[in-house]
């Protein structure tokens, strides 16, 4: 296939909401040859029990084996209404595992593509899924496939109306292209190569805070105003810049959440998706920094104007009460007597751009991607921009000064993910030393929310709970020890280990609440998020800029679970300060 037909085929399916034959002919084009022999649909007398809260109807549209016999199935999977995204995701990946462990006698086939739809709702989830099985030899020296321990993994592209399609067409169209040969398995599963994406993200971003420096630096030296206000109140060119950036790259994710542009008594959600590129289009002669991004950071969302309804006239429209010390001038800079004019090219050159779509500026390469505000898991993953890969991207521009420079180590999210929750097993261990068994702490920090839920996909009949008895006996204890714990990182970074100890803190609370017969109100995740960034939760860095990325980080991750839709609350107050001028660490808390 041509190029461009590849391209148009990812666009005209990824890009509209879920329909069935169109996906069916880019399957079939991704695919090459695939197998429609077993085709069926299964309503709800097919469905296990367990899943039919979540699951409408599924149907398995194809087969395919690859060059080495690897197979894999096509489904498709029309879903209900689920009152916890984080519940649906977990019901949606284990029930395609349910269905794997199921026909795989008949089918010998351990993966599937996957397309996960709504009736009503414009956007859908393109995942592989896959389930690991190791052999197991018995008694009679018969070998068998055994399901390991471990649940079924998934990778998804959130795609739809509402969702740009740059990211699939990089990692997709060139399994188009090759219709001579049928794709192997790995090349398919490749696809969602969620590195691949953080890479090339990352070089886009380092690009970006480059070209953002070095225009600030013209500024500043041609500037005796901006110059002597600079030196004066200590700022780099390279720490303003890298402040700007994440300060934009904050508000793609607030838009996402349709927070920004939310007209007068209307509610919280209901605002553009395309915000910043709506004020640029419309900015007319306007510097696009000076005249709308600094009123919007330093205005409209550090100024609490509850008694308005938060409405605010320059913008003509509703925009949260934010701050938090995200937008506060960097070092108190006087942003409404300095007049820092950054070119407009710099965050939009789409117009001048020959192929439509394209441009090289700060809004255009930011809309090309998925950005998601939930954080990738172990056994989930979304091909996006989410808060984790930004802190690694983070993490990465500590060291990138100018363009010899090359980034920083990061460590893999496996590590971090595998360090504290052994870190929270051992407090917990020492709490409770002769009372409860490290193994039942294991068993509570372990095993999420959605694993409490459906361990056991044979019995899907009900819902089962799998925590220990003394676990339950003694809940209210065990949460005021996670209530209480106090965690620093003495080389915070990007904050990645903070970040993975607030999510299993919050994690084990909540598994801990079914336990609770009252005051059971504020143990929703974003209270809890909130109570372990304010109460448990310090970390120190040498460099300043890593503890407003950990900040920065913080924030996000609570953003994500903010449901409130009549009133948002201000973004805890985080403080980044010197605490020793001879070191010149900084701290958070």
């Amino acid at each position: 296939m041509e190029k461009e037909s590849a391209v148009q085929l990812v666009k005209n399916t990824f890009e509209n909401s879920y329909r069935e034959e169109v996906f069916f002919r880019f399957i079939s084009d991704l695919l090459n040859e695939v197998d429609q022999n077993n085709q069926c649909s299964y309503g709800e007398s097919g469905i296990p029990p367990l899943y039919r809260d979540s699951i409408k109807q599924y149907k398995r549209l194809a087969q395919y084996k690859d060059p080495a016999g690897d197979k894999l199935d096509v489904l498709a999977v029309n879903l209900r209404r689920e009152p916890s995204p984080k519940r649906a995701r977990t019901m949606q990946r284990n029930f395609i595992g349910w269905y794997l462990r199921s026909y795989y006698r008949y089918y010998d086939t351990n993966n599937a593509l996957v397309a996960f739809y709504h009736e009503d709702v414009k956007d859908w989830r393109f995942s592989f899924v896959k389930r690991s099985y190791r052999s197991e030899q018995d008694e009679s020296g018969i070998i068998s496939p055994k399901e390991e321990l471990t649940p079924p993994r998934r990778f998804s592209f959130l795609v739809g109306e509402n969702e740009p399609s740059h990211t699939a067409q990089t990692q997709i169209v060139p399994i188009l292209q090759n219709d001579k040969d049928n794709p192997t398995l790995s090349a398919v599963e490749g696809a969602f190569d969620v590195e691949t994406v953080t890479d090339e993200f990352f070089g886009k971003y380092r690009d970006l805070f480059l070209c953002l420096r070095e225009s600030l630096d013209s500024i500043v030296k041609g500037n005796p105003a901006i110059k002597a206000d600079f030196a004066s109140k200590e700022i780099s060119t390279v720490d303003f810049g890298k402040k700007l950036l994440g300060q934009i790259v904050f508000l793609y994710f607030l838009q996402k959440k349709g927070w920004l542009g939310v007209r007068r008594g209307m509610e919280w959600g209901s605002g553009s998706k395309s915000f910043l590129r709506d004020q640029f289009v419309s900015k007319g002669n306007k510097n696009y920094f000076n005249d709308i991004l600094e009123p919007l950071f330093y205005e409209a969302l550090r100024r609490n104007r509850a008694e308005v309804d938060d409405y605010i006239s320059k913008f003509g429209c509703k925009i949260p009460f934010l701050n938090g010390g995200l937008f506060d001038p960097i070092n108190n800079y006087d942003w409404v007597n300095t007049d820092i004019f950054l070119p407009n090219e710099l965050f939009s050159s789409r117009r001048e751009s020959k192929q439509a779509g394209m441009g090289h500026g700060i809004l255009d390469v930011f809309d090309r991607y998925n950005f998601t505000v939930r954080e990738d898991e172990p056994l989930e993953r979304e091909v996006a921009i989410d808060p984790e890969m930004l802190g690694k991207v983070f993490e990465n521009l500590l060291e990138v000064r100018d363009r010899k420079s090359k980034g920083t180590y990061y460590t893999p999210r496996e590590i971090v993910h595998y360090m504290c929750q052994e870190s929270l097993i051992n407090y917990l261990n020492a709490e409770f030393a002769g009372l409860i068994d490290r193994d039942d702490f294991e068993i509570l920090i372990k095993y999420d929310e959605g694993s409490l839920e459906s361990e056991n996909v044979e019995d899907t009949s009900s819902k089962t709970a799998i925590l220990p008895q003394i676990i339950e006996s003694k809940a209210i204890e065990i949460d005021e020890k996670l209530a209480s714990v106090r965690i620093c990182d003495p080389a915070v970074g990007s904050g990645a280990f903070v970040v993975g100890m607030m999510n299993e803190i919050v994690s084990a609370r909540t598994a801990l609440t079914r336990y609770f017969s009252e005051d059971v109100e504020g143990r929703t995740p974003y209270g809890l998020k909130r109570d372990a960034i304010q109460n448990c939760l310090y970390g120190v860095d040498i460099d300043s800029g890593a503890v407003e990325i950990a900040k920065l980080r913080m924030w996000l991750s609570l953003v994500v679970d903010e449901k409130e839709r009549s009133n948002i609350s201000p973004l805890p107050g985080i403080v980044g300060r010197p605490s020793d001028k001879a070191t010149g660490r900084y701290v958070f808390r």
